[in-house]
């Protein structure tokens, strides 16, 4: 199977530090990926190349198995790579349906389409089957973390995405909101979008994912299928950088 989305021998530096050593990482349409590791691990990074947020320094990224080139994140999103930040970037001062079109409003000559973004708005969050929020006009400010997630969620898929990566959707939400959202986000490769979910919380990966892509120290130490691997073995590669077979052969120093 042709992954959606595939890097190859990415390298990346920032002045003398190397941050990604040719790192190789798929993710496939229908699936969930999780991209776990420890902290500077180089998983942010990552994403940011992908996002053409960072410009790579080697390497290469096919999407739907051709060679692209992404400087910008408008680049990403024109292939239909959308990423959710662990901030969120709502606006509390604005509601559901404007926080979703924002920067992207549909008019009706020099006015707002509101009929038309409120339809859309409801019509993806429908989709999702999300009926979390009492109304598309409620403003974010007054929507609890899940809703929040929720909601930058949804923005992300509404512009025809084929690539939604997450970043740590479930931090900081409690044990109803966090089943929540790993129920949406099983929802969102349900329908064939290739998801990748950065999670520092083994029950979240385990519960959701299809694949598991663990980094260490800027190196891929292995990309498997979750039915083969144990939680031990996930967090021995992300700790030590291998476990038993699996993993980078030759060791790693920091």
């Amino acid at each position: 199977m042709t992954p959606l989305l595939a890097v190859r021998g990415i390298d990346k530096s920032f002045g003398p530090v190397k941050v990604l050593h040719n790192v190789e990482f798929s993710a496939y349409a229908g699936e969930v990926t999780a991209l776990v590791g420890d902290n500077g691990a180089g998983k942010s990074t990552l994403v940011k190349c992908i996002g053409g947020i960072y410009p790579i320094d080697a390497g290469e990224i096919a999407f739907d198995g051709k060679p692209v080139h992404i400087h910008t994140p408008r680049d990403a999103g024109e292939l239909g790579i959308e990423i959710v930040y662990q901030d969120l970037a709502l606006c509390d001062n604005l509601d559901i349906v404007q926080n979703m079109f924002l920067g992207r409003e549909r008019r009706n000559g020099l006015l707002l389409d509101e009929d038309s973004m409120e339809e859309l708005a409801e019509k993806t969050l429908s989709s999702l089957s999300v009926r979390t929020v009492k109304s598309i006009r409620q403003q974010v400010s007054s929507l609890s973390g899940g809703q929040r997630q929720t909601v930058a969620i949804a923005k992300a898929v509404l512009w025809n995405s084929k690539v939604v990566i997450l970043d740590e959707p479930t931090a900081a939400l409690g044990v109803a909101q966090t089943a929540q959202v790993l129920e949406l986000v099983r929802r969102l490769a349900d329908t064939g979008l290739a998801v990748v979910l950065i999670s520092h919380n083994m029950n979240d990966v385990f519960a959701v994912s299809d694949r598991i892509a663990a980094l260490y120290l800027g190196r891929m130490a292995a990309q498997v299928r979750t039915s083969d691997v144990t939680h031990a073995q996930v967090v021995e590669l992300i700790t030590a950088g291998r476990s038993g077979e699996l993993g980078l052969k030759n060791g790693v120093t920091p």
